[in-house]
């Protein structure tokens, strides 16, 4: 009954339009003033257990990063050093968009800025070159999926602090299902694209302008690698690598390129400031959600329920990952991971599942719900862009995110896609 009053009560805030932080928030309270009224001086301090992480001090920063970068010129210059990688393939702006999203997904971290970045530039340049505008959207939202899944990533860093993992393990683990995403998503675009006649002519070779696209696009390109080595390498904590590339990509913005100006410094602060005070709050609050899940012991119920199943692990296994789709469906990236991870991970550790792969599912399945009605935030990031209704934005990424459905199969049944990689280094 206990268990039922907090989670009925956080469906119910969630329901009447109360932020997720607040719902998590306000369904814990109640839960301690009906039931455990005496543990109700803990809240302040679980709250502060919970956010003060020096993990997590890598996240404002990170997040800081990708604004430098996104105002500093990096994205038209990656745009130009795609169109000249596509270009021996004959490909168009729906690859270049694709190896974009791919690139600034690991300079940002995070799907909804690539989204943004991407989309505000791409989406009129293909609607311009004869692309429908429901397919030049739905390609845009689909890649922007592996910002969050190429390293680094920013949920990567919240599912370390949950689950103890290392983070340059968890950067790594999920190289490989995010490549996998975009080639699976390339070779599709190239295939419609090549059948409905989107690919241009191929203009003539400037070797001047192909020098310095290659240039700059390098010196952006560059950065997550430098990111991902440093900390594998156990050259500098996350923290540490996460401020060098802050710095890196202000001197960028500043010297080089010469295009971010004081107030665009500003504005990134802010915004990092904002978007990671939000995380933070969220992660506060569902630690006394987590710590009285805990207290009630539904992680090791929900574990006997799922490994007392008289059934193959294979199906166990499918049906988690359509419960992560659910999930993913309905509530944000931050919350669904701060909730989910300590219910499921005892189950997948039941079942064999090591960290570092429920990790690599966790963050595949929970980056389509960024892409699915009604919660979407990529979609409707590019609502506010291309001036549609998110029903048509979805209609056209279909055909894409059906790649990543397939790759987050072959992340659950074949460990070695998470695994491998990370056992190189560690």
């Amino acid at each position: 009954m206990s268990v039922a009053v907090l989670i009925g009560s956080f469906f119910i805030l969630c329901a009447v339009g109360v932020p997720i932080a607040f719902a998590i928030g306000g369904a814990s309270l109640l839960y301690l003033v009906i039931y455990s009224p005496e543990f109700t001086a803990m809240v302040p301090l679980r709250i502060w257990a919970g956010t003060n992480s020096f993990t997590m001090m890598a996240l404002p920063l990170f997040i800081l990063m990708g604004e430098l970068m996104n105002r500093g010129g990096v994205t038209k210059r990656i745009i130009n050093f795609c169109m000249y990688l596509v270009r021996p393939i004959k490909g168009g702006l729906g690859e270049v968009n694709i190896i974009a999203s791919m690139i600034f997904g690991g300079i940002s971290g995070s799907s909804v800025a690539d989204t943004s970045a991407i989309g505000s530039v791409l989406i009129p340049q293909m609607v311009e070159k004869g692309y429908p505008k429901e397919v030049a959207v739905g390609i845009t939202v689909a890649s922007s999926t592996m910002g969050m899944i190429i390293p680094p990533s920013i949920p990567m860093l919240l599912y370390a602090m949950i689950s103890g993992e290392s983070v340059g393990a968890l950067f790594l683990a999920g190289a490989i299902p995010g490549f996998l995403i975009g080639f699976t998503q390339l070779a599709l675009v190239y295939i419609i694209s090549k059948k409905r006649h989107y690919h241009p002519e191929i203009i003539k070779f400037d070797k001047r302008h192909f020098g310095r696209t290659m240039r700059d696009g390098s010196l952006a390109v560059i950065m997550p690698l430098l990111v991902v080595l440093a900390i594998s390498f156990g050259v500098a904590t996350p923290t540490e690598v996460a401020g060098i590339a802050a710095l890196y990509a202000l001197l960028l913005g500043f010297l080089l390129y010469r295009e971010l100006k004081p107030k665009d410094l500003v504005g990134a602060i802010k915004r990092a400031f904002l978007s990671s005070s939000t995380i933070m709050i969220i992660i506060g609050f569902s630690m006394i959600f987590s710590w009285i899940l805990a207290i009630e012991q539904v992680p090791q119920l929900i574990a006997n329920f799922f490994l007392g199943l008289e059934v193959h692990r294979f199906w166990i296994l499918l049906v988690l990952d359509i419960i992560i789709l659910i999930i993913g469906t309905f509530i944000d990236v931050t919350p669904a991971l701060l909730l989910v991870v300590p219910i499921l991970q005892p189950v997948m550790a039941g079942l064999g599942v090591g960290g570092l792969q429920f990790g690599a599912i966790m963050i595949v399945g929970i980056a389509i719900g960024l892409v699915t009605p009604p919660v979407g935030m990529c979609l409707n990031a590019c609502a506010k862009i291309s001036k549609m209704e998110i029903t048509q934005i979805f209609r056209g990424a279909v055909p894409y995110i059906v790649c990543n459905l397939i790759i987050l199969l072959l992340v659950t049944f074949i460990p070695a896609l998470s695994t491998w990689l990370p056992g190189l280094f560690f």
